[in-house]
């Protein structure tokens, strides 16, 4: 075998492995998105339970988007997304509360002008920041022992 077949090889050898590292990483970054996702509308539905508000198939969806669109909007650039950080769960959860600690004002924001148009509450902004707090972590404190592992 000559250098060049050797390096055709390794070649190979390489963007297998990288490719199968990034299909891996896209998987967990979907799978955290999916998550996430589930988390501001199983807060909708308590929510609207609690108030005894109708629940169609779009309303916890509607109710669910402010907080949401606030959390993509800005967890990303807090670091919550971060590649590898689910390997220390203690850092995972840290920068998971952070991030909602950041995108919190602007979910209340999103919130205020879509929906209430004015500015809600300071007791519905407490119990959704403890709340969202308690269920991210729920949810991104098992997932970051769960892949910790792999």
């Amino acid at each position: 075998m000559d250098i060049k077949e050797r390096t055709n090889e390794a070649n190979n050898v390489i963007t297998e492995t990288s490719g199968g590292q990034r299909n891996a990483g896209w998987q967990r970054s979907a799978i955290l998105v999916v998550g996430d996702i589930i988390v501001f509308l199983v807060f909708a539905i308590i929510g609207r339970r609690s108030h005894s508000e109708a629940s169609d198939i779009f309303g916890p969806a509607i109710t669910a988007l402010p907080f949401a669109a606030a959390w993509f909007l800005v967890a990303p650039f807090v670091g919550a997304f971060k590649r590898g950080l689910e390997r220390n769960t203690g850092k995972f959860a840290l920068r998971t509360f952070l991030a909602w600690l950041a995108a919190w004002p602007v979910a209340m924001l999103f919130r205020g002008v879509f929906v209430d148009k004015g500015v809600p509450p300071w007791t519905f902004a407490l119990i959704t920041l403890i709340s969202n707090t308690i269920l991210l972590q729920v949810w991104r404190v098992p997932f970051s022992l769960f892949f910790k592992k792999r």
